[in-house]
Order: C-alpha cells, then sequence, then structure tokens
C-alpha cells in the first residue's frame, strides 16, 4: 500500500530538522513540493536544500505543482479557505495516484509543524475521507515559528502556572483574551498589534525565524509597533512575502533575563535590520 509522510521541516532553518524526520526523509520515493510563484521560490529551495543535505540515496523524485490561489472575490474567510482546500485536496490526490506507486512512499514537507496553522494534514484527512485513493500517512512533528521566536529572544512562553493564548492576527482585532496572561499571535498580516496600542504591553517580534534574513525587535508595544509596521513592509516589498509571529506580555510577566531591553537582543536586532546584500528569489 502507499505509505505518506507528512514532515514538519521546522520554521526555515535546515537544522531544526529533527532525527526522526531525518529517518523519514529517507525512506521517501517521492516529495510533492507545491509551488506557489516566482516570488515564493525559495520556500521550495530550503525543502530541495533539506533533501540534498539529509539523504543519502540520491534515487527519490520531486513532483511539483502549482498551488492554486485562494479566490479574493469570496468575501466569507471560512469559505474562501475551504474552497481553496478543497481545490488543493484535488491536486494532492491526482499527484499522489499518478507518481506513487502502490509499494512506494511519498511525503509533504511542511513548514514549521503540520498540526498548526497549516493546511496540508486537513487536505490529506479530506482525500481519506473521499475513500477513492487508499493509503497510509504517519506526521512527523517540527519546530514551529513558535519555539523558535521563544528560544531567539531567550524567552518564556508562559509564566509560572499561567495561561498561553495561540491566535491569528484576524482573531486578535476582537482584542486579546482574558483569559490568558500571555498571547502568541500569527498569520497577522494587518498588523492588527495597532488596535491595541492603549494597553500596556511588551512585544517580541520574529521575522523569517530560523532563515538568514530573520529579524528580531522586542519592546514597549506603543513604543514599537511603528518600527515593527515599518521593517515589515520594507521587508515583504523587497522579498515578495514574510512569516512573522509575535508575543505579547503584560509588563512584568518577564524575569530581568527576559526583558525586551537586554542589551543582546538589541545587538541581534541592530545587525538583522542591515540591508541584505545577497541575492534572494523573493509568502
Amino acid at each position: 500500500m502507499r505509505k505518506l509522510y507528512l514532515i514538519g521541516i521546522g520554521a526555515g532553518n535546515p537544522e531544526y530538522i529533527t532525527v526522526q524526520a531525518i529517518k523519514a526523509l529517507n525512506m521517501v520515493d517521492v516529495f510533492f513540493f507545491m509551488d506557489k510563484g516566482q516570488a515564493k521560490q525559495d520556500l521550495v529551495a530550503l525543502r530541495r536544500e533539506i533533501c540534498e543535505r539529509y539523504i543519502e540515496n540520491r534515487s527519490y523524485r520531486v513532483v511539483e505543482a502549482d498551488d492554486p490561489v485562494r479566490d479574493p472575490t469570496i468575501s466569507d474567510y471560512t469559505t474562501r479557505v475551504e474552497l481553496w482546500h478543497r481545490q488543493r485536496a484535488l491536486i494532492y490526490e491526482e499527484m499522489i495516484a499518478q507518481e506513487l506507486e502502490e509499494d512506494q512512499s511519498g511525503a509533504f514537507l511542511v513548514w514549521g509543524d503540520p498540526s498548526l496553522y497549516d493546511s496540508t494534514l486537513r487536505i490529506i484527512d479530506q482525500i481519506t475521507a473521499g475513500g477513492r485513493l487508499r493509503f497510509e500517512f504517519d506526521v512527523i512533528p517540527g519546530i514551529t515559528s513558535i519555539q523558535a521566536l521563544a528560544a531567539r529572544h531567550k524567552i518564556t512562553l508562559n509564566g509560572i502556572g499561567e495561561s498561553l493564548v495561540i491566535t491569528t492576527g484576524r482573531q486578535l482585532s476582537a482584542g486579546l483574551s482574558d483569559t490568558a496572561e500571555r498571547t502568541i499571535v500569527m498569520l497577522d498580516g494587518q498588523c492588527s498589534f495597532n488596535n491595541l496600542l492603549d494597553e500596556e504591553l511588551d512585544i517580541f517580534w520574529g521575522a523569517y525565524l530560523g532563515m538568514e534574513e530573520e529579524i528580531l525587535l522586542s519592546g514597549k508595544l506603543s513604543e514599537i509597533a511603528s518600527r515593527i509596521e515599518e521593517v515589515r513592509h520594507e521587508r515583504r516589498e523587497r522579498k515578495g512575502w514574510i512569516m512573522d509571529t509575535y508575543l505579547l506580555s503584560r509588563p512584568g510577566r518577564t524575569t530581568q533575563a527576559q526583558s525586551p531591553h537586554t542589551r543582546d537582543v538589541r545587538t541581534r536586532q541592530a545587525q538583522a535590520i542591515t540591508p541584505i546584500d545577497h541575492n534572494d528569489p523573493s509568502e
């Protein structure tokens, strides 16, 4: 029977790959990559680099397909995403059926972890529920941008006995949750933190975490929000895409060693926003 692996490859650094992921990579005959266009070719390039670095037997194949684009004319977010998932499911199913023999293994390399704000696992569930194609699949966890963010800023995600909320920029627009002392925000293309400038909050922000282009900024939200927005806009315009994540915390919720004003974070910040000289292919 066909076998699929959904392999979490971490947040952008090839060295974020786990030993379990390396073992799975070396069992794969066919890798399925989704082409998101010229602006995002470095996302494909990283996947190729991971394969070249960790796979010992180079007999594997790579199959690419164009990724469908979400329909901007559909105003309802859930409806728009569900349609996109159905389109992706048809493409995935066709690739698996046509490119994977019954006794072979295939894989999708998932940015971060397959369980967190990624559609791959939901799409595979749709295919198996349809019953037209039979295969087994395993999920290999990966290091998320949340873990990378905490490690790079040298902070803990939660206080002692405290709660942590993981949400999106779209949800943050409605305000902070009353049930958690700290909030992790992902997928915030609109800089929704600007709606919270009247609140006493610290922010630990990171973009392209783990990559050469990594940027780290931190400080009081009211003082640094405009700088984050400026840097975010400039980098997105230059590169063609950006992935960023941030933690919002009430002042006093971090120790002195975890303060957003520590010297090592400022140093990394200054280095990170220096213009990049190498030629990047332009999410």
